[in-house]
């Protein structure tokens, strides 16, 4: 998987600044930022490097300027904090100012991102900036929060550990929103394409609307305010896909739900419901808009700027359709909303006796109607109180207690927000079910927005648990940064400069600890002491806060407090503290609540207390304790990732910079003692073991062909490789357990070199494999071309050899005919092709897709008015259907070719030819108002053997002294032919006479196929089939043997261990009677003769023709390892044969047995010659009253002869008169005439080849398939004792011809 990664990817120092070769990795500024961790760096190179161009001699070539560098965006600032000049917060302050003003809102101090809110859109999280940073690590591109995404997501891939992503910051810096562009990187860059992994994107996704309309609401400070925490765990498979998810619910602010300060609102679901639900659902829940229910209109703050409730609202209900929530349940989800809304409207009046009574009971009526209560059980839970009093631990009277109406508005705001806030819980486990892991969880990502640290004019209890978690989230991050990055220093001594830091964790003792007990603990006691009056719980807790004055971070002021926390001093108000930490509701509610026949409402509160129990049930402070404890637990399992969010304005405003506010953020963030550590610190630490195991690949001291090798410790081993790879000593520190690497740019150098290495090996797998392939396939293209030029040459011999058989004996031959390379090629105006000639003619003729089997220039007698007749040239196209006889005309300049005539094949009864040597031939057609055409084609024998292939030898060819043909339908016409040797060439037509030349003798042989030339062996020095990997440039004199494979330092001794064979012990051979003892041997060396000169070069031997060498190793490179005179050196193995061992002589042994004598060898007859004969050169006029000869039998002749097989046979003595007018040639192809007896030679029967060790014996050669013949040259099966010619199979059995060749060459 590596290897394939490693090898699709580019290179990673496009600036030179971050070149591994600049200065800056040389070690020689000290400064450089560094990001120190735990245990993992923020962001690792990924890219796998691109091959390192070769540097060119000369003078170097200055790049032309480009106009464009003009319009590029100038860098404001420095992006990475730890490079400022100066270190303090005005620095810091002054450095975000000008970045911020000029809309660039991130920059890093080492690996921490700081984000400066910017009150408006900027267009850099489009999907377009998101491919920016695929891939990427941090310094490659500028700071963004995807880049900090990009480094989570590729170090969880990479190292195989969980993640997190701390966001902190006070309220209206945009935690939210950065959350939320993390959550759209990772579903953009984790892949996967199965739709159950797509189903869990977009739920991820579809979980910010959802809690967002739940759970956020208008503040003073923020217009989106999260009011509850939330931790998002995104698992992940092996193959980095999502599989799954898990949100974790922190303190939703439940107080908001009854009520609010001026000028805020309350949850955002609360005004998309009134302002934009159906009309169905108004008519069931009884909707009216936001201003006609009080805990929606109280606060004066129906509209906010920049919020739309009807569009978020249909946002809304699409998340919850992606999460999967059915129409039922959203239905029981409104109906809790409008329960809510509805005992906001419950009013209470006084009554004379000082009692509540309900103002308005149609209020009552309609909550009781959507909660499927009775009416009147809801007025009484509303108004009174049922008091049970004890007697000795034994019950004792039950009493119904008036509420008055300050009593009775708690105990109804009590049920609105103890149904609000169960339902966010059920809301939060139901996205959890959907979001249920499909498959086996490999690593985790998690995504921390939780509330920001907050300052009111009025703080309480809320305050007070908001500001507990972010002070836990500060001890996290001052942890892992500061306090245990020097405790680490300190304990693998490494030479360290300390720097002084607040240590928050004195706050956090006094908000949680038990002993001496802290805030919560003197809440809880408070609670337990007074429980029945808040105001008495309150003045205990009071008297209990003078306890805390000794913590120099508390101060007790009587109703109020005052705590010093690392983001500035908060005075929380105790009034109302106690019986929000108590948060139970009285008993009255759940029975009212247990009554209800609506089954989700009872959902919502399972967990009831049990009455009867001692127990105390947990406070809101205990669970809010419980929770920040398990948070910071998971964190802590996790490599943290941290954003600083920091708020510029309290107006919200896109052009204001508060500096004040903003250097009090960067005071208490701890901003200038974050980049004096990681100045002073180390970027990257890793035990031996890891850092072995990690890059152990970029030594050659501890590895070989991708094996670790090292012998020594791990210890040991890590500081080789740091040497091994040039780095400088100044950039890192071998610790006691640990390496420590200072600068977070040596880091991704080395992650580059491991990348790069990955890249060589696949780059080098690659390349053998693609010479390999290319060297195969140019071998095979050579077999294949020699094949297909020897197929070829056999297939036309064929042809040629069944064409000549036709016409044997009976016809003169041409002097060309004879030739030993003269082919039948068929179409010879490539009307098949592409020729532009022959796409005219097939358009000309409308071939269609009809194969031309013959195709070539002709002439065809025409006949003229009071004229003689006369050839005209014409085009002569033969098919499987018909013969086409094309004509090209001239008109207006230009040339047209026409079909002149179309003859099908089932037409031609027969074909006309004299015995002489010309080219004329006729076409006996059936009787037709055109007539026979009578032409003239050099390559006349091939026209008729195809002709007969197609027809399956169903035209007879005619051979006689004259030829007859149907001048018109009922005119015979005839034409002569006489011997004239005074034509100087060809024949020449004149008046129905054709006068010829003599010919070759009718019973000449075609001059056998000429042998080729013997082949030069010569070495392949250039060309596709030069071999690559030859011999290097260093002289080899003994191969290097392959150093053992080593365990990885903490593995077990069979990981990473390739098995070595052991060597196998020979079997002696069974015990027999053996010779004495022969004098020793000479050692058996594999001696070569130098077949050609080579002059070798360094490294190489040099040789001269005829040397003889000793083969000392074989390469599969086509280099051979060889010695001659005590050197050795490369040599083509090409240029070398073997040199035959001289036979030994055999040992002393007693006579052999009388053998038979060898049978004798036949005496071969000598070759009898034909003789000559002398032909006088004189005409000769041909005998017009000979008989036509019929070559075919089966077909009646044309002159109406009877029936061949009705003859009687013809006797042997009949050979000598003229042409018989049925006689045939054999029908078997490839026959040759017979030819004169030759003795026979001793056949050389090869070895047989042995079957490789461990290999199937392949099944013997099977029987030839008897295939039936293609319809286009088939010739019918024999019949009686004369047989068919046959013509050429288009399917030939390769093994078959091959052995025939063969034969054919030894026979030769």
């Amino acid at each position: 998987m590596e290897l394939l990664c490693a090898a699709s990817r580019s290179g990673l120092y496009e600036d030179p600044k971050h070149s591994p070769l600049s200065e800056r990795f040389r070690g020689t500024c000290a400064s450089i930022t560094s990001t120190p961790t735990h245990s993992q760096v923020m962001a690792i190179s990924k890219k796998a490097g691109k091959k390192a161009a070769t540097p060119k001699t000369g003078p170097a070539k200055v790049t032309k300027a480009d106009w464009k560098e003009g319009f590029k965006k100038k860098q404001v600032g420095v992006s990475d904090m730890t490079l400022l000049t100066t270190i303090s917060n005005e620095s810091i302050n002054d450095n975000l100012q000008k970045r911020w003003t000029n809309a660039e809102i991130y920059a890093y101090i080492g690996g921490v991102l700081i984000s400066v809110n910017p009150f408006r859109d900027l267009g850099i999280y489009t999907d377009e900036v998101l491919q920016k940073y695929k891939g990427k690590n941090r310094l490659e591109v500028p700071p963004h929060v995807f880049g900090i995404a990009e480094s989570a997501y590729y170090n969880m891939n990479a190292y195989h550990e969980n993640q997190c992503v701390i966001i902190s910051g006070e309220s209206g810096a945009g935690k939210t929103e950065a959350a939320k562009r993390i959550m759209q990187y990772i579903a953009a860059v984790s892949g996967g394409q199965d739709n159950n992994i797509q189903e869990i994107k977009d739920m991820v996704l579809a979980t910010n609307p959802l809690l967002e309309s739940f759970g956020c609401a208008k503040t003073l400070r923020n217009n989106n305010s999260s009011r509850h925490g939330k931790y998002l765990e995104i698992m992940f498979n092996t193959r980095g896909e999502p599989v799954g998810a898990q949100i974790t619910n922190y303190l939703l602010e439940k107080g908001r739900v009854v009520g609010q300060v001026e000028n805020e609102r309350n949850f955002h679901i609360f005004y998309q419901f009134t302002r934009a639900a159906s009309d169905e659902q108004r008519e069931q829940f009884g909707l009216q808009g936001p201003e006609s229910y009080a805990y929606t209109s109280t606060s004066n703050c129906l509209e906010v700027q920049g919020i739309n409730d009807t569009e978020d609202y249909a946002d809304t209900l699409n998340a919850m359709r992606i999460i999967g929530l059915s129409e039922p349940e959203q239905s029981e989800i409104f109906r809790m909303l409008a329960i809510v809304l509805w005992l906001g409207n419950a009013q209470f009046q006084e009554m004379d006796d000082g009692n509540a009574a309900i103002t308005d009971a149609g209020v009552t009526d309609f909550i009781a109607y959507l909660m499927e209560v009775e009416s009147g059980m809801v007025q009484k839970v509303l108004t009174t109180k049922v008091v049970e009093t004890q007697r000795g631990g034994r019950r004792g009277s039950i009493y119904d207690v008036p509420l008055n109406p300050a009593q009775a508005t708690a105990v109804r705001d009590a049920l609105a927000k103890a149904i609000y806030n169960n339902l966010f819980e059920w809301i939060v486990s139901r996205i959890n079910i959907s979001m249920k892991p499909r498959s086996a969880t490999a690593q985790v990502i998690g995504i921390l927005d939780i509330f920001g640290f907050e300052i009111f004019e009025d703080n309480s209890f809320e305050q007070l648990c908001i500001n507990y978690v972010n002070e836990k989230l500060q001890q996290i991050f001052i942890e892992l940064t500061l306090k245990t990055e020097q405790e680490e220093y300190v304990r693998e001594q490494i030479k360290w400069t300390p720097i002084n830091y607040f240590n928050n964790k004195i706050v956090c003792d006094l908000i949680e600890e038990r002993k001496p007990p802290g805030i919560f603990a003197a809440l809880n006691d408070a609670c337990a002491t007074a429980h029945a009056d808040p105001a008495a719980a309150d003045n205990s807790f009071v008297q209990r806060t003078a306890m805390l004055s000794s913590n120099p971070h508390f101060e007790a002021r009587g109703a109020q407090f005052l705590v010093k926390h690392y983001a500035g001093d908060v005075m929380y108000n105790i009034s109302g503290m106690t019986d929000k930490n108590k948060d139970a509701l009285v008993k009255d509610l759940f029975d009212l609540i247990g009554s209800s026949g609506n089954q989700f409402l009872q959902t919502l509160f399972l967990d009831r207390p049990d009455s009867n129990s001692k127990k105390r049930p947990p406070t809101a402070g205990d669970r809010i304790k419980g929770s920040a404890s398990a948070l910071v637990d998971n964190l802590m399992k996790a490599h943290p990732s941290y954003i600083r969010t920091i708020k510029p304005n309290q107006n919200r405003s896109p052009t204001e910079y508060d500096t004040k506010a903003i250097l009090h953020q960067i005071k208490y963030l701890g901003l200038q003692e974050n980049i004096r550590v990681r100045r002073a610190g180390f970027a990257y630490r890793n035990t031996f073991e890891k850092m072995v195991e990690r890059f152990y690949l970029l030594s050659p001291s501890t590895s070989y062909a991708g094996e670790y090798i090292w012998q020594g410790d791990a210890k040991s081993g890590c500081e080789q490789i740091l040497k091994d790879t040039g780095i400088v000593k100044d950039e890192w520190q071998m610790g006691v357990t640990k390496a420590f690497i200072k600068n977070p740019e040596t880091l991704f150098a080395l992650e580059t070199m491991r990348d790069r290495y990955w890249h060589n090996m696949a780059a080098r797998i690659q390349r053998a494999w693609r010479n390999y392939w290319r060297y195969k396939n140019e071998c095979a293209k050579r077999i294949q071309r020699f094949w297909r030029n020897n197929k070829e040459s056999i297939e036309y011999a064929k042809v040629r050899e069944y064409g000549h058989q036709v016409l044997a004996s009976r016809k003169e031959r041409r002097r060309y005919s004879l030739l030993s390379y003269r082919r039948f090629t068929g179409d010879y105006l490539d009307v098949n092709g592409k020729n532009a000639l022959g796409v005219e003619l097939r358009n000309a003729c409308g071939l269609g897709a009809d194969q031309v089997s013959f195709s070539s220039k002709a002439q065809v007698l025409v006949s003229k008015t009071f004229r003689s007749s006369k050839p005209n040239p014409r085009f002569l196209i033969v098919t499987n259907k018909a013969v086409y006889i094309a004509m090209t005309t001239q008109k207006d300049g230009q040339i047209h070719t026409s079909l002149e005539r179309k003859i099908p094949l089932i037409t031609i009864k027969s074909i006309s030819l004299s015995n002489l040597r010309d080219d004329w031939f006729v076409f006996n057609c059936n009787a037709s108002e055109e007539g026979d055409p009578v032409l003239h084609c050099y390559f006349k024998t091939e026209l008729v053997a195809s002709l007969l292939q197609l027809t399956q030898a169903s035209i007879n060819v005619i051979v006689g002294p004259t030829i007859e043909y149907a001048k018109k339908k009922d005119k015979k016409a005839r034409i002569q032919f006489v011997k004239d040797e005074t034509v100087p060439r060809d024949d020449v037509y004149k008046s129905h006479t054709i006068h010829v030349p003599s010919g070759e003798p009718p019973n000449s042989i075609s001059r056998p196929r000429a042998k080729r030339k013997q082949g030069v062996v010569r070495p392949i020095t250039q060309g596709k089939l030069l071999r690559a990997g030859g011999p290097s440039t260093k002289p080899r004199n003994v191969s290097k043997p392959q150093p053992a494979a080593q365990p990885l330092p903490g593995k077990s001794a069979t990981i990473g261990v390739r098995p070595t064979p052991a060597p196998v012990a020979s079997t002696p051979p069974p015990a027999r009677n053996v010779a004495p003892p022969s004098p020793p041997e000479e050692p058996d060396v594999e001696l070569y003769r130098a077949k050609f000169s080579f002059q070798g070069q360094e490294g190489e031997m040099s040789l001269q023709k005829d040397d003889v060498v000793e083969l000392v190793e074989k390469d599969d490179n086509g280099w051979w390892l060889v010695k001659k005179d005590g050197e050795e050196g490369w040599a083509p193995n090409n240029y070398l044969e073997l040199v035959p061992k001289k036979p030994r002589a055999p040992p002393a042994a007693p006579p052999p047995p009388a053998r038979r004598p060898p049978p004798s060898v036949p005496i071969v007859s000598p070759t009898p010659t034909a003789p000559k004969v002398q032909v006088a050169i004189r005409s000769v006029t041909a005998d017009a009253s000979a008989k036509p000869v019929a070559v075919f039998p089966g077909l009646m002749p044309s002159n109406g002869s009877v029936t061949p097989w009705k003859k009687p046979t013809a006797s042997a003595n009949n050979s000598a008169e003229p042409t018989p007018v049925n006689s045939r040639p054999p029908s078997s192809i490839g026959t040759k005439p017979p030819a004169p007896p030759i003795g026979s030679k001793p056949k050389v029967t090869p070895p047989p080849v042995a079957a490789k060790p461990g290999a199937v014996k392949p099944p013997g050669k099977p029987p030839i398939p008897t295939a039936p013949r293609p319809p286009a040259g088939n010739a019918s099966a024999p019949r009686a004792s004369a047989a068919k010619l046959a013509p050429p199979s288009a399917q030939m059995d390769l093994a078959a011809a091959l052995a025939k060749r063969a034969q054919r060459m030894t026979d030769d």
